[in-house]
């Protein structure tokens, strides 16, 4: 094997090309970038970056001298168009033409605007990369009343930035509740009374809105054709798109994002996925956190050369919102949790555990406790059966349980 491409050049690339460098792999390594940055975390973008307490070179995954060592062809800024599975060969934007002995699709997701035409506004910004996070910034200096569209995760986070400089804030969520997909009504609840108690409006079920920009460039919001308020910014923070085109045009099996097994093989032995794009292939649908892009990536790496490598990491995500630290291990599976402990050990650490019928720990969010979701790993890695009575009281010591 002479040739490995890799479309993307995100966090699963990155690590994708440092363990293919690592395993000994000497042929070429060519990576199509559709930004001039590369190989560099998103995480941060939203918190320490945004608010200034980090520079960009910060979010680099390696340093200078390393990429260098890695010696990859770079294809960048450029888009791959076309996937030949017969010919085995990638075509670029530009008109290049990439042969490859082995692919991997690491095209990640974007953020997603319910409405195509809100992208045109000035004042309106999303947040996914390095030059989301320059303009939404420079906005915010000017800027005293931010909305944002969303409650997730991204949007929480931006909340969070953007009070903390002083800033006038109101979350509009489409749903009953907030981060709705990922985690309960009781966690939903705590997140809710988080960001009112810091001084942010939100406003749930949000279904019929509508922006429209002023003469002067401010955006008035709408609900219901209800004049709302009239907003400085407004923050587009209503999920990801999965940026799974390449492989649908290739007809390569794809349903939510690309489907793969586990050791990140599509359809098509010689083309694998990573990250964002690729479904999880226990959980069979698409896990967008820091930790599954670097680690689903590494195994795919491995397998491509030969060294079959299982990715079957139980997901793991974080959060920082003012002075907690949320850690979820593990999914939201209401259909299988037959029991809820809340355990508060201090007013600023809480953790919500979720046990199916058998006592196995399915779920875990954990604020500002860190240790408990390292050993909470091993408890679900080993299939312990956990007592809920020592769960939920605070004077006990779960290390105990190790």
């Amino acid at each position: 094997m002479n040739r490995i491409v890799i479309v993307g050049a995100g966090q699963a690339a990155g690590w994708a090309v440092h363990t293919l460098r690592g395993q000994g792999f000497g042929g070429e390594i060519h990576v199509v970038s559709n930004e001039d940055q590369v190989f560099y975390e998103r995480p941060p973008l939203s918190k320490q970056v945004l608010s200034q307490e980090a520079e960009i070179e910060s979010l680099n995954l390696f340093s200078a001298d390393q990429v260098n060592d890695f010696s990859v062809t770079w294809h960048k800024p450029d888009h791959a168009v076309k996937l030949d599975k017969a010919d085995k060969t990638v075509h670029l934007e530009s008109g290049k033409v990439l042969a490859y002995d082995k692919l991997l699709i690491a095209t990640g997701s974007r953020a997603r605007v319910p409405v195509s035409a809100w992208s045109s506004m000035h004042n309106v910004c999303t947040m996914r990369d390095i030059k989301d996070c320059q303009k939404l910034a420079e906005k915010l200096k000017s800027s005293e009343h931010i909305a944002i569209i969303g409650g997730g995760w991204i949007g929480l986070e931006i909340a969070a930035t953007a009070r903390k400089q002083g800033k006038n804030v109101e979350i509009f969520e489409y749903g009953s509740r907030l981060c709705a997909r990922s985690v309960s009504p009781e966690v939903s609840d705590f997140l809710k009374q988080l960001h009112e108690d810091a001084g942010t409006e939100i406003h749930l079920n949000a279904t019929k809105l509508h922006l429209i920009e002023t003469a002067d460039q401010k955006i008035e919001v709408f609900d219901a054709n209800i004049k709302l308020k009239q907003f400085d910014c407004v923050v587009v923070g209503a999920g990801a798109e999965i940026a799974k085109e390449l492989a649908s045009q290739a007809e390569l099996e794809v349903k939510d994002g690309i489907v793969v097994n586990e050791f990140g093989q599509t359809s098509d032995a010689h083309i694998y996925a990573a990250g964002d794009v690729a479904i999880h292939p226990g959980l069979g649908y698409c896990i967008q956190s820091w930790a599954n892009a670097q680690n689903q990536a590494i195994a795919a790496a491995k397998s491509m050369l030969g060294e079959m490598t299982a990715y079957q990491d139980i997901p793991w995500l974080w959060s920082d919102q003012y002075q907690c630290n949320i850690q979820i291990l593990g999914t939201y599976q209401p259909e299988k949790t037959h029991q809820v402990i809340i355990r508060k050990t201090s007013d600023t650490q809480i953790t919500f555990f979720y046990l199916d019928e058998q006592q196995l720990l399915l779920n875990v969010i954990a604020v500002n406790d860190s240790k408990l979701v390292k050993l909470a790993k091993r408890w679900m890695a080993s299939q312990r059966e956990l007592d809920s009575t020592q769960l939920k009281d605070p004077d006990f010591n779960l290390m105990k349980l190790k």
